[in-house]
């Protein structure tokens, strides 16, 4: 499955209301066998920012692409010094309350998965477990040449020793983890390649352009197929990498419903869509639940 560097959609036809009762979703879970699907919008609350959301980064910031990474040595310069940058803050970023509550519901017995297409990895340091990280991680990097993987936090090391005293000032922190920096500003940089073969080093995550692995796709059909229903969280849908188990939910009769403050590319297959702040939302639920969550305290 390819990843078509889709930015934004435009709706057609009237929006389907929004509601803000959450009452639905609580239903949903109480049930059980509920199947999570994450976005970017999840993590706002630990202040990494969405793409599409209202200030997001899409309005400022292209993403990479897999095509300019692999064929430009001046596009992964560009990419590297600002993700370094990025990663110093992104790296420390900690869990909100809805990553927290997620994991709750996962403890409770009321999840049948968590498929995110995040890669900050706040589900699994909230703990939740067995998550599937649809578009990577960016804690892992992995060789284009020998395969090599390696943990970021030894590429940091490595370009930190290669690029002493690079500290720019960054306009702003987007949701793939690198820093808003101009051409100036990273066009010392240096780039450091694998420390086994010389290849190019690429974080494990997959860009705009880029194949999803197929394994990982048909183990999220799996798990569509397996839940009762599908709870989708801070999507706003755009990319049909996410969609696509939305439109399989669907067609098999699972009831959608959606956490997601503004219209997303999935309402019409949705049973709800409640548009609510998502640590909020999520707390309220587990109350009703009387699902206890970890920590009540947003970092």
């Amino acid at each position: 499955m390819r990843m078509r560097p889709t930015l934004s959609w435009t709706p057609t036809g009237d929006p389907r209301p929004a509601s803000t009762d959450p009452g639905p979703v609580a239903d949903a879970l109480r049930a059980g066998g509920v199947l999570v699907l994450s976005g970017a919008g999840l993590s706002t609350e630990s202040g990494i920012p969405d793409y599409r959301g209202e200030g997001g980064s899409l309005r400022r910031h292209t993403p990479m692409t897999y095509q300019e990474f692999t064929s430009s040595a001046r596009g992964r310069r560009r990419y590297w010094a600002r993700s370094h940058l990025g990663w110093r803050t992104f790296g420390r970023a900690l869990p909100n309350a809805g990553h927290r509550a997620v994991a709750a519901f996962g403890r409770h017995g009321l999840l049948s998965g968590v498929i995110t297409q995040n890669v900050d990895g706040l589900h699994q340091a909230a703990g939740s477990d067995g998550v599937v990280e649809l578009h990577g991680g960016l804690d892992r990097v992995v060789c284009l040449s020998c395969g090599a993987s390696l943990p970021r936090r030894e590429l940091a090391r490595r370009l930190e020793e290669a690029n002493a005293g690079f500290a720019p000032v960054a306009a702003g922190l987007n949701p793939d983890g690198d820093a808003d920096l101009t051409d100036e500003q990273v066009r010392d940089f240096r780039v450091v390649p694998c420390s086994g073969c010389g290849g190019i080093l690429k974080p494990d995550v997959v860009f705009f352009g880029e194949a999803v692995p197929p394994q990982r796709v048909e183990r999220c059909r799996a798990l569509v197929a397996e839940a009762t229903s599908l709870l989708v969280l801070g999507s706003s849908l755009t990319v049909m990498s996410g969609l696509r188990f939305v439109r399989q939910a669907a067609r098999e009769g699972k009831p959608v419903l959606i956490v997601n403050r503004d219209t997303t590319r999935g309402d019409q297959h949705a049973v709800t869509r409640v548009a609510l702040p998502l640590g909020a939302a999520l707390t309220t639920l587990a109350d009703r639940l009387d699902v206890p969550v970890d920590g009540r305290t947003a970092p």
